[in-house]
């Protein structure tokens, strides 16, 4: 799997955990909500670190935390 379709499934996964909507992951991590729209709809093929450590802070976790999961295990990255 590509990391960016890795990092919209994490983001999946822990907005359905959390049971929480991506305008409201918006307003938690303190970002626009068109940051988190191009994350999630692949307009943003590889967002910043410095973006995703605001999204962890939206759902009110740690950057290792985001990462530790299986769907990291086998993800390949593509240059745009």
């Amino acid at each position: 799997m590509e990391l960016c379709y890795a990092i919209q499934n994490r983001i999946i996964d822990l907005c359905d955990e959390q049971d929480i909507s991506l305008n409201k992951l918006a307003t938690k991590s303190g970002l626009p909500f068109s940051t988190i729209f191009s994350i999630f709809y692949g307009k943003s093929k590889s967002p910043r670190l410095s973006t995703i450590l605001h999204i962890c802070e939206g759902f009110n976790i740690d950057l290792s935390e985001f990462f530790n999961d299986p769907i990291f295990d086998d993800v390949e990255y593509e240059d745009e």
